[in-house]
């Protein structure tokens, strides 16, 4: 009685492990899989529902921009209420049960919980039940902040130009707006944007600036390493050897944005070569102050760009030190008469077409 007892006892541990093994690893595999609640939808389109567009919104003239990571990037009028605006949408190219349809999804609640500040870029609507699911954002005219600053070059002034003259004090500022919704990220949001840059940012009428570009700060919270593809020439040290990005590693980038504002879109450290041996050359270099660039601007340019990362200041001193020098500031219209070659600005600055 006795042995049949262990031995059934024994025949029922084993079962019950490999009913265990079994289970754990049908798990692991589910969890790669894109599941789907008991209406068919993915996790988040109800999170999203006040999001989807409107039957009364409809997109038109839209047109391809770019490539990205999802699929297109296209710009196009959005009508509703018998009005139209200029919105830029991205698209979703894959198939809507994958995986990268979910991550897309997460995408759009990145951006509904996260742009809620007057200095970042917002998006309008997004539309994930349908296909093709797609991401619509507000955009500003002129438009991105680096085209901006090359057409005003060579006195190539549109009407707004006419209006405003953009100055020193217009450098200020921007980079005042730039700093706030930067600020705003990592406040409030504990985000790292990764790739401050005058092409991250978008300028519209009375200089109004909105951070964009937000698709690194977001790759990294979901994968929490860095994101690959910033020109070495907006990296910090710390980031060219590998280290992990921080605030002050934006900070740097920060300095960097403020070298391109000052001499209107020129290539950061003109004199060095964007190769592998830019960390070894940059450690030997010392920061050129630009023409038409006073004093207290090159200070804190200097000051975001120091070696050591706990040398540099915070988002909210930045800040502090924009406004207190704003009233040192020129008021002339900045100029800068060499044409901008776009081809040999991507030589000189490292980036890739």
């Amino acid at each position: 009685m006795i042995p049949s007892l262990l031995g059934l006892s024994t025949l029922i541990i084993i079962s019950w492990i490999i009913w265990s093994f079994f289970k754990k690893k049908s798990s692991v595999l589910g969890s790669s899989a894109v599941s789907f609640d008991q209406n068919g939808l993915l996790p988040g389109h109800n999170a999203l529902s006040s999001w989807e567009m409107p039957a009364h919104c409809i997109l038109d003239e839209v047109e391809f921009l770019k490539n990205g990571r999802f699929g297109a990037t296209c710009k196009g009028q959005l009508k509703r209420d018998g009005a139209a605006s200029a919105v830029i949408i991205k698209m979703f190219k894959g198939s809507s049960n994958s995986h990268e349809a979910e991550v897309f999804m997460e995408l759009a609640l990145f951006y509904s919980a996260v742009c809620k500040h007057d200095n970042l870029v917002r998006m309008l609507y997004c539309q994930t039940r349908l296909s093709p699911m797609y991401l619509v954002f507000e955009t500003s005219t002129p438009g991105n902040l680096l085209h901006f600053l090359w057409s005003l070059r060579e006195g190539s002034h549109g009407t707004w130009h006419q209006e405003q003259a953009f100055s020193e004090r217009s450098v200020y500022l921007v980079a005042k707006q730039a700093a706030t919704g930067l600020d705003y990220l990592l406040s409030e949001h504990r985000l790292v944007h990764g790739n401050v840059a005058a092409r991250s940012m978008l300028i519209g009428s009375g200089l109004l600036v909105k951070v964009s570009g937000l698709v690194p700060a977001f790759e990294s919270r979901q994968t929490e390493t860095e994101t690959a593809g910033v020109p070495l020439k907006w990296q910090a040290p710390e980031r060219l050897l590998g280290l992990p990005v921080t605030a002050r590693s934006d900070v740097w980038s920060f300095g960097v944005l403020l070298y391109e504002l000052i001499t209107l879109g020129s290539p950061p450290f003109p004199e060095l070569e964007p190769s592998e041996t830019f960390l070894q050359t940059l450690a030997n270099y010392k920061l050129k102050r630009p023409p038409n660039c006073g004093g207290a601007l090159f200070d804190l340019m200097k000051y975001c760009c120091m070696w050591n990362f706990k040398d540099r200041p915070a988002y909210s001193a930045i800040i502090k030190l924009l406004e207190s020098y704003i009233h040192l500031a020129d008021t002339k219209p900045l100029r800068a008469t060499q044409h901008m070659d776009i081809s040999e600005y991507r030589i000189k600055a490292g980036v890739p077409p």
